[in-house]
């Protein structure tokens, strides 16, 4: 049997495209691991194209939900049962199933695929080391990664305090508050987000599980020591993430924005909070476009924020965005669009003894009406500088009609776009390092 999940706030899920697959794995009659894989569906239903709608309330608009489902049962693939599902948001007024119903299925089969071939990987250690030493190695592996982050968070505290705290706000005002007690002694660390700002009225809430991911992230590139990134990473840390704050919403808010947005803010203030580096562009800039017939999703790259020794990257994918954009052949050879434009963004990093990285510019004309989304923050509050670094550029969306009229469509939008019309994406830059020296 092969299990399937995607529900953020109730399942553990990061928002409701990512949909995981996990499979048992058997030694001896008995279930020893579980193996899985998550991927990002292109669409799941919802109230528009590409499943990330940027004016979404309720976690009905973002598509098909499952808490727990047998994907596989008896190993027999349950395509008619998870056709079902992923259809079922077409019965809510507004809404639509799947527009992708065939790429799902092929992609849910590549995904219980994939856990196969890490099974088969498995029983091969199995059977060249046997259960004991496997377990025993993969104890060893968080070990050595709880015994490197207690000693970093030790150093910390001895250089600067027991106490860190840092704020950064969201472009509606939002504020995502972190106060993080270390103990010199042990190295266990408080991880308090009390003061974060309620959750709100729009996608932008995260889970839990996607603050757990920002904080193991920032805690494995604080740690001076290339170890691989797994669970130990968090057993020093306990949080206090108060119920219903824009980091732990209600089962029924809207998140699919918290995913992509808030965990790159939440990211933000943890090194914020260690004095590590500037602020990066704090947002994937999320860009879905199609109609009845298909959807396509991407995130576009910008500046990263500069460091204590090392300027910030231009036009990269910071942090944890996970992902790669589509080559421009590939695009414009699949999909009904052309891309104008490619490039960075000249100058919109900060500006200090560490330049911030430059943002890009994404241009992209449809060719025929399509239904366009964009979903992206930091167009309001520029990413920081730090220690006199000055800000990055904060970023910018705008259509430009065919007669020359350029529209700020704002942060969040989602508009059909005419043939001949252009939506041009300009990502922010990151944040410089230090007063910039005569």
């Amino acid at each position: 049997d092969v299990l399937v999940s995607n529900h953020p706030q109730l399942a553990g899920g990061s928002h409701l495209p990512d949909i995981t697959v996990i499979t048992p794995v058997f030694h001896n009659g008995e279930i020893i691991f579980f193996l899985a894989s998550r991927g990002h569906h292109a669409d799941i239903g919802g109230i528009s194209p590409g499943s990330m709608p940027p004016h979404s309330k309720k976690l009905e608009d973002e598509g098909a939900m499952i808490i727990a489902f047998k994907l596989v049962r008896d190993g027999r693939f349950q395509e008619e049962g998870i056709t079902e599902i992923l259809k079922s948001p077409g019965d809510i007024p507004g809404n639509s199933g799947t527009r992708n119903l065939h790429d799902n299925l092929s992609d849910l089969r590549a995904q219980v695929a994939a856990n196969n071939s890490g099974i088969r990987l498995l029983y091969e250690l199995l059977e060249e080391y046997g259960l004991h030493v496997v377990q025993a190695y993969m104890h060893f592996i968080q070990h050595n990664a709880e015994i490197s982050v207690r000693s970093m968070l030790k150093n910390f505290a001895k250089e600067h305090g027991s106490r860190a705290e840092a704020v950064d706000y969201m472009d509606d005002g939002t504020p995502i508050k972190l106060t993080i007690d270390i103990d010199e002694n042990t190295g266990n660390a408080m991880f308090d987000f009390s003061g974060t700002g309620p959750q709100v009225l729009g996608n932008h809430n995260a889970p839990p599980a996607v603050t757990y991911s920002a904080v193991i992230y920032s805690l494995r590139s604080l740690v001076g020591q290339d170890i691989p990134l797994n669970q130990g990473c968090l057993a020093p840390i306990t949080f206090n993430i108060p119920k219903f704050c824009l980091l732990n919403p209600s089962s029924d808010a809207g998140v699919v924005g918290g995913n992509v947005l808030t965990s790159q803010r939440v990211v933000d203030v943890v090194l914020k909070a260690f004095k590590a580096c500037a602020a990066s562009q704090g947002c994937m800039n999320n860009l879905t476009f199609g109609d009845d017939e298909f959807g396509y999703y991407e995130t576009i790259a910008g500046g990263a924020g500069a460091g204590p020794t090392w300027e910030g990257r231009s036009g990269v994918h910071t942090h944890c965005t996970n992902t790669r954009i589509t080559d421009p052949e590939i695009l414009e050879r699949r999909y009904p669009v052309l891309l104008r434009e490619f490039s960075l963004r000249q100058d919109s990093g900060g500006i200090g003894e560490h330049k911030g990285g430059d943002g890009v510019v994404r241009e992209i004309e449809p060719l025929r009406p399509l239904v366009m989304s964009i979903l992206s923050e930091r167009r309001t509050l520029q990413p920081y500088g730090m220690e006199g670094g000055g800000p990055g550029q904060r970023g910018r969306n705008l259509l430009v009609k065919k007669t020359g009229l350029v529209i700020n469509i704002g942060a969040k939008c989602s508009a059909t776009i005419d043939e001949g019309d252009r939506l041009r994406i300009e990502t922010p830059g990151g944040g410089a390092f230090g007063e910039l020296k005569e």
